[in-house]
């Protein structure tokens, strides 16, 4: 390095040998306005967050928050300034009863034996009612079915049609036999709730 009286030391503001030459920021202004451009955005950004956000409704009900305010009274676009939500608490949970209230709703919650005794027995009734029914009905189905030749009806003249038929009458007598055999056992469980005399 040369310390000599008259040598000049190269400037951290100037580029090249010569003092005359374009200063060095020069070489970094267009870095130096993307910056500036950078902070202006987020300033109005932070402005527009504290004071609510603009947004436009323009015809045929198109939103947008692109547009800038003339833009948009060219287009007949109100503005419109966007808020936080609102709030609004739930219900509160119920407070649960206490212990004696508990115990009051526990012996409302009882049946009289009498009761429950009309109302089984109005069950039991019910259900062989059901099942008269069904038994009368599945034996319509086997004397249709015939045993699996059933009487051929006029409008069956074609034989497909007929066979149809006799795997639909078989289909109907199975379902007819699982719900008989359900009912039965709902009745089997009434006879086993019954209390011992």
């Amino acid at each position: 390095m040369n310390n000599r009286k008259g040598a000049a030391l190269p400037s951290p503001f100037f580029s090249g040998d010569n003092a005359l030459m374009k200063p060095r920021f020069v070489h970094s202004l267009p870095r130096f306005r993307t910056m500036a451009a950078a902070c202006l955005v987020m300033t109005a950004a932070s402005g527009w967050a504290q004071s609510g956000s603009v947004y436009y409704i323009c015809p045929g009900n198109v939103f947008t928050n692109t547009l800038s305010p003339k833009e948009a009274a060219q287009k007949g676009c109100k503005a419109k300034e966007a808020r936080e939500p609102t709030t609004i608490a739930g219900p509160r949970p119920r407070s649960t009863p206490s212990a004696s209230s508990g115990g009051a709703a526990a012996s409302d919650a009882k049946v009289d034996r009498s009761e429950q005794k009309a109302r089984d027995s109005d069950a039991k009734r019910i259900l062989q009612d059901e099942l008269r029914k069904a038994e009368g009905e599945l034996e319509a189905l086997k004397k249709e079915y015939n045993n699996g030749a059933p009487e051929r009806r006029g409008d069956e003249r074609n034989y497909q049609k007929y066979l149809d038929r006799t795997a639909e009458l078989k289909a109907a007598i199975t379902r007819k036999e699982a719900d008989i055999a359900a009912i039965k056992r709902e009745l089997g469980k009434t006879d086993q709730g019954k209390p011992a005399s």
